[in-house]
């Protein structure tokens, strides 16, 4: 497999200690006759971040659907923080303390990044519909919060200078930002990144491997990274998962992921 334009080394990950923050044990998704998780079983640790690849087809955007609660799974269970997620309503997923990106950009192209970004916090918010209709004090102050909230996270992914700008006159690779600190919104101990490299340049990966390394040292949240560019992956990562028709067929350090021969054959049609 490829490996050029590797990020240097990332900062080392605290040292693994107690339950995995996400456990996947044994996950089984049918689609009529059509097998997309086959016993799938991984560890996502507090701190790390956990790279998921695999050719087009593998299952992991199956398994990320799963996390979000978007799909259910047939048999096997997953469970967060100790918390097993089979009859959690996706609604309720935000505010267990986890957060996803999606392949497709869904920004509101005509409001500001600042707006578009404190969109992400609202579902923490308590107001009701009267209560805003009102502007009753509690609703000023929760919205003052979600803004010094917005413009942290605005300037923690230097976007300070569009602060104020409509979202759908920005390049891609900013638009990519935002949905970034619109996912940080809520404060999630996990972060599902699904192929946040996708449509980006050398240079905007390479920004965006360092973006996601500050998101796992400043902020502590702990990342599951869904994508295709191995240089990326094998870049940021302090672990990494390989599935391939919807199985396991590797996880360790990258080095040993990308050493793996199964690996090789997945990507390259043979072994070494």
């Amino acid at each position: 497999m490829k490996t050029h334009h590797l990020h240097p080394a990332p900062p080392a990950a605290p040292a693994v200690a107690g339950p995995p923050l996400l456990t996947v044990r044994d996950v089984c998704v049918r689609f009529g006759s059509i097998v997309a998780l086959d016993g799938v079983s991984f560890d996502v640790h507090a701190g790390h971040v956990t790279g998921l690849i695999g050719p087009n087809g593998a299952g992991k955007t199956t398994l990320f659907n799963c996390l979000s609660r978007l799909y259910a799974w047939q048999s096997g269970d997953i469970s967060f923080n100790g918390q097993s997620l089979r009859s959690v309503p996706t609604h309720r997923i935000a505010g267990l303390g986890i957060a996803r990106t999606f392949q497709n950009l869904a920004l509101f192209d005509s409001m500001t990044v600042l707006e578009n970004v404190k969109i992400g916090g609202h579902c923490t918010t308590s107001s009701g519909f009267a209560a805003n209709a009102l502007r009753l004090p509690h609703v000023r102050r929760e919205e003052l919060e979600l803004t010094e909230r917005a413009t942290e996270l605005i300037g923690f992914l230097e976007l300070n200078d569009v602060m104020h700008a409509p979202a759908g006159q920005l390049p891609f690779g900013t638009r990519k930002r935002i949905e970034l600190a619109r996912a940080l919104m809520n404060k999630p101990r996990l972060l599902l990144l699904d192929e946040p490299a996708a449509g980006l340049n050398h240079e905007e990966v390479d920004a965006l491997g360092r973006v996601i390394l500050n998101i796992r040292q400043g902020l502590g949240v702990t990342v599951l990274l869904v994508e295709h560019h191995m240089g990326l992956v094998m870049g940021v990562s302090d672990a990494v998962v390989a599935l391939d028709f919807g199985r396991r067929l590797a996880a360790g350090t990258p080095q040993e992921v990308q050493r793996h021969p199964d690996v090789i054959a997945a990507y390259l049609g043979s072994t070494p």
